[in-house]
């Protein structure tokens, strides 16, 4: 074959045709940032003592800002233990911005559709302010019923209202103006205020769903993501989706982010974090399963709730378990984690937001902030 003219190209196989487009998409991209580390916040709070929380989560912002993380990221939770600490986090942010000078602040996630836009717009657009522009936010369409008691015409069609959402909440921050209807049925044109000097990071959060990293690329977003219910390479793969997404729509591939939340503990004895994190991942995990089960109840997915044993519960818990501790999670010592790192990093990721808050005491949640440090430090090395 000489040259690329149309004819050549179209005596490759569909095999060699997609590594060349990948190979041309990779000779476009320039050098890529060394792999960002941050923190990410979700813990469960069986105990109702939220104030202990907050406080171990200031102090992380605090030494992780002083450590040169990346950024720090707060969940939306609502009505549940599980993340029951994070009903708002537009306020837990504020609270972190007054606390700190540089570590950028992330949403993860802002189910949007629970949401009127234009006090998004507002409310984030305050935090964007007083942090100096530190502010980002990932986008959710939400998952679990009861949570849109909130809004509960936006269920159904969740999935649209988000991008109909996000259109209008940048309008707004653009300084456009957006139509409603007001009092006595007259239309009135409203403006938010304060705006972002520059239009903030967004990204979209996907647990796994390729349609949505589709979407993700078809419209200019980052993707924040997970190893709940997918694996390192089925997140390579979707990672390639995305890229060939972004092409396909005009959209620049160098700039983004892929944000990968992993449950975390790193210690300068790494000898020491399977006993630490046993009992503290098994009872997070259980409060996870439970909101799952919460979930089924209510939903034709083939699960029945009341069908399952302790025993199968305890197998299950066990199972997720083994898979967090080798090969979803980052777990050991800055150096015995390296080969995951490596493997994320290959995948496609250029950022890990590592959660710190499952259970575990106070001390050690610090101390592995700490080491968080360390790593950021090598990574950029």
């Amino acid at each position: 074959m000489t040259g690329n003219s149309p004819d050549a190209l179209r005596q490759l196989s569909p095999n060699r045709l997609r590594l060349l487009e990948h190979l041309l998409r990779q000779q476009e991209q320039p050098s890529r940032a060394p792999l960002a580390v941050s923190l990410f916040f979700f813990s469960s709070d069986p105990d109702d003592r939220p104030g202990e929380k907050y406080e171990l989560l200031l102090e992380c912002a605090e030494r992780a800002d002083r450590a040169g993380l990346h950024a720090i990221w707060m969940p939306e939770r609502h009505f549940d233990v599980f993340g029951a600490p994070y009903p708002s986090p537009a306020i837990l942010l504020a609270a972190v911005a007054a606390r700190t000078s540089r570590i950028q602040l992330r949403a993860g996630s802002v189910v949007l559709p629970l949401h009127d836009p234009l006090l998004v717009a507002e409310e984030w657009g305050v935090l964007d302010a007083i942090s100096h522009q530190r502010m980002g936010m990932s986008l959710a369409s939400g998952w679990h019923a009861d949570d849109f008691v909130l809004a509960p015409d936006a269920y159904e069609d969740r999935k649209n209202i988000l991008l109909e959402q996000l259109a209008t909440v940048r309008a707004l921050w653009r300084g456009e103006g957006v139509a409603r209807g007001g009092p006595g049925g007259r239309e009135v044109e409203v403006r938010a205020y304060p705006r972002p000097e520059r239009l903030p990071d967004v990204w979209l959060t996907s647990s796994g769903n390729p349609a949505t990293w589709e979407t993700a690329g078809q419209h200019d977003l980052h993707v924040l993501t997970a190893l709940l219910e997918q694996t390192v390479d089925e997140l390579a793969g979707k990672v390639d989706r995305y890229r060939r997404a972004l092409t396909t729509a005009g959209h620049s591939v160098a700039d983004k982010q892929i944000t990968c939340m992993l449950h975390t503990h790193l210690a300068a004895d790494p000898d020491a974090v399977p006993d630490r994190i046993r009992q503290p991942l098994i009872q997070y995990l259980s409060q996870h399963l439970r909101l799952f089960e919460k979930f089924a109840a209510h939903h034709d997915i083939g699960v029945r709730p009341d069908a399952v044993s302790e025993q199968d519960r305890a197998v299950l818990l066990e199972h997720g378990l083994r898979r967090y501790t080798t090969s979803a999670g980052l777990f050991g010592s800055v150096e015995t984690c390296r080969p995951m790192i490596d493997k994320l990093v290959a995948a496609g990721v250029t950022e890990i937001g590592c959660l710190v808050d499952f259970g575990l005491p106070a001390d050690q949640v610090l101390e592995c902030v700490t080491e968080l440090g360390r790593l950021q430090a090598l990574v950029r090395a």
